[in-house]
């Protein structure tokens, strides 16, 4: 890639090319419970614009500029008062649509207040995050997505900082062969703690750890293709081993594992059989992005209180920052790297996937990279990014800027992680989520053919 082509597609401020692409869609802005103590306000940066989010006294979302129109003040030390946010400079106060709504420092009569106008923009709440729409005109319906649709009781979101662009953290999502190596395991042990076990449980339908699976079959066969979301990324892995179970591993059955880009920006993966992950990835500035994830089950209620618990320890609050990183190599340890970790980073997997993009540099320079077969999804999504920021350039919408019509029609996706007969592993799947979404009290019916 040429490295103007690599700064095209990376850099996300104000008037860049993938900045005006970005500011088409809704982009995560903090998470609910960042609201919740006695000043129910945050002071995001998202793509390279300081913003200020809160609740007023009547518990009505505002996302505005930080910046104070008066002379510039900080409005993340505003008062929260009188049905708006007040600077602390002058006492002016702010409606949650910008409107300037009192100057008290200015003579009795003044209509300066009238004059002046506070950036703001749309503001909604979906499961626990709360989303901010920066671009032009009215913004675009947000997809049917399951992780959207689905009740408040089968939903989890939660958050981290990871200091690198937000493309490389996207595209290690999108990359099925890399299971097989950074998150490789010895042991096939199954721990007690849920956090960050997505590839220590059994596949799906059967007791055969996937840990064994990733361990000895780490050439999978990928296929990707477009869909009206995004790309679905299928990694077949052909089973020909010993098998503990006793079934056949004679090459009838493979290990099927269905995974999803989501345009824009996120990635859509199965957590177990009945939990998915759809984690989105939005630009601090430049050299630092958050990841925004929600867990959401087909089936019976999550316990958020204990999802919650076995996150938080691993971060420090209240920027989400994880405890391991570059000033203590990551939890690098020589003794576990010999003999229970590929890696020697610990058991949790977003330790594992924050060192990969982290250590590829803060934007990583893509003129030097050698793309393979397995980087297939990888390949595709530039094509398809690089598309949508020139549909923008011309003037057009970009895809999945969607109407209320267009949006109901985004369902899903169905996700896999199971193992089923090599001959007709499409059909298994279809079944598998056919049943799903039958015994689910919430979950649309779904075609699985893209």
């Amino acid at each position: 890639m040429r490295e103007e082509e690599n700064k095209r597609l990376t850099r996300t401020g104000p008037g860049t090319p993938a900045g005006e692409w970005m500011r088409r869609y809704w982009q995560p802005i903090a998470l609910s419970e960042e609201l919740d103590g006695i000043r129910p306000l945050v002071a995001p940066k998202v793509m390279g614009q300081d913003l200020v989010l809160f609740r007023d006294d009547g518990g009505r979302l505002g996302l505005v500029d930080r910046g104070c129109p008066h002379r510039g003040a900080d409005l993340s030390l505003g008062r929260l008062e009188d049905g708006g946010l007040r600077c602390c400079f002058h006492g002016w106060l702010f409606g949650r649509d910008g409107s300037c709504l009192d100057t008290p420092a200015e003579p009795v009569g003044s209509t300066l207040a009238s004059r002046v106008t506070l950036g703001s923009y749309p503001v909604r709440e979906r499961n626990g995050i709360i989303w901010g729409y920066l671009g032009p005109g009215e913004p675009p319906e947000l997809p049917a997505l399951d992780c959207f649709r689905a009740p408040a009781d089968r939903a989890f979101a939660w958050k981290g900082l990871l200091e690198c662009n937000w493309l490389q953290a996207l595209e290690v999502g999108i990359d099925p062969a890399h299971a097989s190596y950074l998150h490789r395991f010895f042991q096939d042990d199954d721990p007690q703690d849920g956090y960050g076990k997505q590839f220590r449980a059994a596949s799906q339908g059967t007791e055969l750890p996937m840990t064994k699976i990733l361990r000895e079959y780490g050439r999978p066969d990928i296929d990707a293709v477009r869909t009206p979301y995004g790309i679905r990324i299928t990694a077949l892995r052909t089973l020909d081993g010993t098998d503990t179970e006793s079934r056949p591993m004679d090459g009838s059955r493979t290990h099927v594992r269905i995974t999803h880009q989501v345009f824009p920006h996120a990635f859509h993966i199965p957590l177990d059989a009945e939990t998915a992950i759809t984690q989105w990835h939005v630009p601090i500035d430049d050299t630092s992005c958050y990841w925004y994830a929600l867990f959401t089950s087909i089936g019976g209620p999550v316990d958020r209180q204990e999802m919650r618990r076995q996150r938080v320890g691993a971060v420090t609050l209240p920027d989400y920052r994880p405890r391991y990183g570059r000033s203590n190599n990551y939890g690098y340890d020589p003794a576990e790297q010999l003999t229970s970790t590929y890696t020697g980073l610990g058991t949790d997997i977003n330790v594992h996937d924050q060192w990969a993009v982290e250590g590829q540099g803060a934007v990583q320079d893509r003129t030097r990279e050698h793309l393979g077969r397995s980087d297939k999804a990888i390949v595709m999504y530039r094509r398809m990014l690089g598309e949508a920021i020139s549909a923008v350039e011309r003037g057009d919408d970009p895809p999945l800027v969607l109407s209320p019509e267009e949006a109901a029609r985004i369902k899903g996706p169905a996700t896999l992680d199971g193992i089923g007969p090599t001959e007709g592993w499409h059909e298994y799947w279809a079944a598998v989520t056919a049943k799903q979404r039958a015994d689910s009290s919430w979950a649309q019916p779904l075609e699985t053919d893209g």
